[in-house]
């Protein structure tokens, strides 16, 4: 009967610690799943809601609330200019379509830099910042870089004419306004056109003053335009040059000396007439 018992209290013992051993199993398992989904959770990115393009959208196209579809999107790679609600999209009030300015893909954050203001069609008056003019240089295709300008690159514009009076007359060519952004190539402000076009005229940005003094220059010489690097934001320094400094020659300020012809000797004769004397000239002999 003891030995009866002895086993059933043995058997009784090896149920229990197995039974605590599975409770342990389980608790570490529970345990390391709850760490793992709190460490989840502190690396869990943020996201807010943005206004996506539902479909592609190419320059010129008339854009409206059913051609955007709202997404959630990583709130710190929000590009600048996105539209997180539909009143900033399309304000109460106002036209419900903007222009597309620029190609933008399907399912491509809507971005107002790629599009006009509520109502507005994609001329370029809806390219010019606050207080800018649009000013139109007839190039060719010397002047105009070949045909490879497009809208949105930037321009340094030089000048060659002639100035000065008639003797000191002289021809030379000038920097005369760096880095101006071109706005329309002919008929045109597409940003993604890619094929080279011979424009007949190009369309800056430019302040009143400049605008003055492109007019200035376009009616008193030849207007020639540099394309500027994508990546280079340098500043152009003043630039001129002339003949002179093209072939290195150097400049005097020598006056031209003047030659006066030798004058012919003049012979004389003195006669005296009581207290007068007569002077009488006479060819000479020698």
């Amino acid at each position: 009967m003891r030995m009866v018992f002895g086993l059933v209290l043995l058997v009784g013992l090896a149920l229990a610690g197995f039974a605590v051993y599975m409770a342990q199993g389980y608790i570490s398992q529970y345990q390391m799943a709850l760490a793992q989904e709190r460490a989840a959770r502190q690396q869990q990115v943020k996201l807010t809601e943005i206004y996506i393009a539902a479909r592609p959208l190419r320059y010129g196209e008339q854009f409206t609330i059913d051609d955007a579809k709202k997404v959630k999107w990583p709130q710190e790679a929000v590009p600048e200019g996105a539209f997180g609600k539909q009143e900033d999209l399309f304000p109460a009030g106002a036209e419900q379509f903007r222009t597309v300015l620029r190609a933008i893909e399907a399912n491509e954050p809507l971005l107002a830099v790629k599009l006009t203001e509520p109502g507005a069609d994609s001329g370029i008056n809806s390219r010019l910042s606050v207080g800018m003019r649009a000013f139109a240089i007839n190039v060719d295709v010397s002047s105009g870089v070949s045909g490879f300008l497009r809208p949105g690159d930037r321009v340094d514009v030089y000048w060659t004419g002639s100035a000065g009076g008639n003797r000191e007359k002289r021809q030379f060519t000038k920097l005369i306004e760096a880095g101006m952004q071109l706005i329309a190539v002919d008929q045109t402000a597409d940003q993604d056109r890619t094929s080279p076009v011979i424009a007949r005229t190009v369309t800056v940005e430019a302040t009143p003053q400049q605008v003055a003094s492109l007019l200035q220059a376009q009616s008193t010489g030849k207007l020639s335009l540099s394309l500027v690097g994508a990546q280079d934001d340098t500043v152009s320094a003043a630039v001129e040059t002339d003949q002179n400094k093209l072939l290195g020659i150097e400049e005097t300020d020598e006056k031209e000396q003047v030659v006066e012809a030798p004058k012919d000797p003049v012979c004389t004769i003195r006669t005296r007439k009581g207290s007068d004397v007569i002077v009488t000239e006479i060819p000479c002999t020698n």
